[in-house]
């Protein structure tokens, strides 16, 4: 199952303690400074499922910098942490909403959490007010982070629409995808990915009026629309109206993000197969009237898979 949320802490490590010390045989102080916290570090994987690997409120921490040590030995830096997340991650900030940054590609690496500087030894204290200092500066501590990682899917296509409008089944007859399908609305309730010639599909599970509000989860699944570079709008032909179920669609779309409704959109009026043609003609009239781009598709008809195809490329 796709986890596409994940609450978190990222803490960089703590500063070493500075040590506080004399040579045996003279007053003279000789106390090293600690080591510095490893950094937080993110990078960007292409496993999308990764998110589901860790438990809920995790902690992530780089490792605290060392003690000093008598001899004005220096404590050992911490060291530094690399956490794995998906790319098309969004990580903000849980207390602000402030979002900090986005891993958009393969590879990506941000630090996002500094460890702290390690406390000062009393050897670096001496002056000559204060020749023999018994005291030492504190440690700072790591950077920490209550972070919301949120996953936006990075796909080239996104297959949209109410529930039960056939975009599940589209999308396991146009790629390699095994998406769970049935004669019941909100059979999806996780968005499905299948590939094409490299190109990536994403069903987006089905939207209802209310959906940019959160209702039916459509918050969490609106998200997904963000990254496609073009939408899909799945109309079921055996809708009563399927001007209304455009419209309700796009007006979740515009309240949600209103600059998703620029993206490129392509039409297709699904399930024909089950509808008299007659019936199929009058409806792409009318939903041509809201987009240049209406096509019949069935899965049960190849002519119309392979214009589908055509359009993907």
């Amino acid at each position: 199952m796709l986890i596409d949320k994940l609450e978190a802490t990222f803490r960089g490590g703590n500063g070493g303690s500075g040590k506080i010390s004399f040579r045996r045989n003279q007053k003279g102080p000789d106390g090293g400074n600690g080591g510095k916290g490893g950094d937080l570090y993110v990078k960007a994987v292409s496993n999308i499922f990764l998110l589901s690997q860790y438990a809920e409120d995790t902690i992530f921490s780089a490792e605290n910098g060392q003690p000093g040590s008598y001899n004005r030995k220096t404590g050992h830096d911490g060291d530094d942490l690399e956490v794995m997340l998906p790319v098309g991650s969004e990580i903000s900030d849980k207390n602000t909403g402030r979002v900090i940054c986005s891993l958009n590609k393969t590879g990506e690496r941000v630090l996002l959490c500094k460890g702290g500087k390690g406390g000062t030894g009393n050897w670096e204290l001496r002056s000559n007010e204060e020749t023999t200092p018994r005291f030492s500066l504190p440690y700072d501590k790591g950077e920490e982070i209550n972070a919301l990682v949120i996953l936006k899917l990075i796909a080239d296509f996104g297959l949209i629409g109410l529930p039960n409008a056939g975009k599940s089944s589209l999308l396991n007859e146009l790629t390699n995808a095994n998406a769970k399908i049935a004669d019941y609305a909100f059979t999806t309730i996780s968005p499905n990915l299948g590939v094409i010639k490299g190109k990536v599909i994403a069903d987006i599970p089905g939207l209802i009026e209310g959906a940019a509000e959160g209702k039916g989860l459509g918050t969490d699944f609106l998200k997904h629309i963000e990254k496609v570079s073009t939408i899909f709008h799945c109309i079921s032909s055996e809708s009563e109206d399927v001007l209304k179920d455009y419209e309700v669609v796009r007006g979740e779309i515009g309240k949600f993000n209103p600059e998703l409704l620029k993206k490129k959109e392509i039409v297709l009026l699904t399930k024909t197969d089950l509808t008299d043609q007659k019936e199929v003609s009058k409806m792409v009239k009318v939903l041509n009237k809201k987009s240049k781009t209406v096509l019949p598709v069935s899965i049960h008809d190849f002519e119309s898979l392979e214009k589908i195809k055509k359009l993907l490329f």
